[in-house]
């Protein structure tokens, strides 16, 4: 039986406009803080808080993103977030205070979290079950293009020209995007579909009951064992990209670090066209366990290392541990929730891994302070280890985990 088409209209649009909102956050995440300080004489303290205000506001909106998305539907939400991200945007240019600068970074994150769940929702509705982890990693490349371009182009556009420049790029980046939502539609086969079934209820008098919001919106407990071992995983990552410049400077291992991201961005590029077919066809294990020992290998060298090619080499391992535990694990959270939860499910997936990104910089600050830097990245190799344990326990013994979508 030949494998149904994965590349559609609505998945290519679904990509693009995803790859935008990821290049957008990548453009300002390695520049606000320094704007901050240039433009407003901002404290250490308060240029950190300008820089990750994006972060705490994407947050609150994910406690209920999924619920939203669901019961409002999912490309509603995702043209009204596009909307409110171009507005942020275009108030970067006018922020004049740091206070107002932090409210436009909050507006924006927030914003951010509604287009990013919806657009999933609507890649993963359009990707058949049977290559959903294929799917899901071909998916995912916008984010890593976004990875690798976003803060070369914005560094780029601050040290060449000005950061009303880098502002103007930005809103002329969000408006592409917005042009593009507008056209993303779900499949018409979908479309049409749900519009038989309200016509029947209509017929028959059904009514629907008003939907409440619950705990299970916020968190869908069948994503919240996979979810807390993404929460560990987020963790890891957060030493990584938190860390990684001042400890290459204390180790004079900069230009190993300067490469590190590209070595990361290369490898998850090359090997996502593999492992999601190979997730489809063999089970979630064989890609997980691949990750989880790539990425402690990652850890413990990084504790270790001397030497600039030793940090290449560990942004590759970061690149085939994170960067293939991150679209795999998507891919189980899609799987363990019905079609009409898609939402829920991606937005409770996304919550706990930003709760590890967001969690890890402040327990791992005060872990250096006390220890070193090689200390807390084997400390992280061990967490990696725990955290494949916790895999093994919520999901990797499950029959689910072993077989294939492909085979079902």
């Amino acid at each position: 039986m030949p494998d149904p088409p994965l590349i559609t209209p609505t998945f290519v649009l679904a990509w693009l406009v995803n790859f935008f909102q990821y290049l957008l956050f990548y453009l300002l995440v390695t520049t606000v803080a320094l704007y901050a300080v240039k433009e407003f004489a901002a404290s250490d303290a308060a240029s950190g808080l300008a820089a990750s205000s994006f972060v705490i506001g994407a947050t609150v909106a994910r406690l209920f993103a999924g619920y939203v998305v669901d019961v409002l539907g999912r490309r509603r939400v995702m043209v009204s977030a596009i909307v409110i991200v171009t507005v942020a945007c275009a108030l970067y240019l006018v922020a004049g205070t740091l206070p107002l600068l932090i409210a436009v970074r909050l507006l924006h994150g927030f914003g951010y979290a509604f287009a990013s769940t919806a657009l999933m929702a609507i890649a993963q509705a359009a990707i058949p079950p049977r290559r959903r982890a294929e799917g899901t990693g071909y998916y995912a490349l916008g984010s890593t293009l976004a990875t690798a371009v976003g803060p070369a182009l914005g560094l780029f556009l601050v040290q060449s020209f000005t950061y009303g420049i880098l502002f103007w790029v930005t809103l002329g980046t969000a408006v592409l995007g917005l042009v593009l939502g507008l056209f993303l539609r779900q499949p018409a086969a979908q479309r049409q579909a749900a519009a038989a079934a309200a016509s029947a209820a209509r017929q028959e008098g059904r009514t629907p009951p008003a939907p409440r919001f619950s705990f299970r919106d916020i968190a869908h407990p069948a994503v919240v064992p996979i979810g807390t071992f993404m929460l560990l995983v987020g963790l890891c990552y957060a030493g990584v990209i938190t860390y990684l410049n001042a400890y290459a400077e204390q180790r004079d291992v900069v230009t190993g670090a300067s490469l590190f991201f590209l070595a990361y961005a290369a490898t998850m590029l090359v090997m996502r066209f593999v492992l999601g077919r190979v997730q489809d066809r063999h089970g979630d294990n064989v890609v997980v366990y691949l990750g989880l020992v790539s990425f402690a290998l990652a850890l413990a060298l990084l504790a270790a290392a001397t030497a600039d090619w030793q940090i290449v080499l560990a942004g590759a391992l970061t690149g085939l541990g994170y960067g293939t535990l991150m679209p795999a694990c998507q891919a189980i959270a899609v799987s363990a929730v019905p079609a009409d939860k898609l939402g829920t499910g991606i937005s409770t997936m996304l919550l706990f891994m930003d709760v590890g990104l967001g969690v890890g910089p402040i327990v791992l600050g005060i872990l250096v302070s006390a220890t070193s830097y090689g200390t807390m990245y084997a400390l992280l190799a061990a967490v990696a280890v725990i955290a494949a344990v916790l895999y093994h326990l919520v999901h990797g013994r499950h029959e689910v985990a072993k077989q294939g979508r492909a085979a079902a």
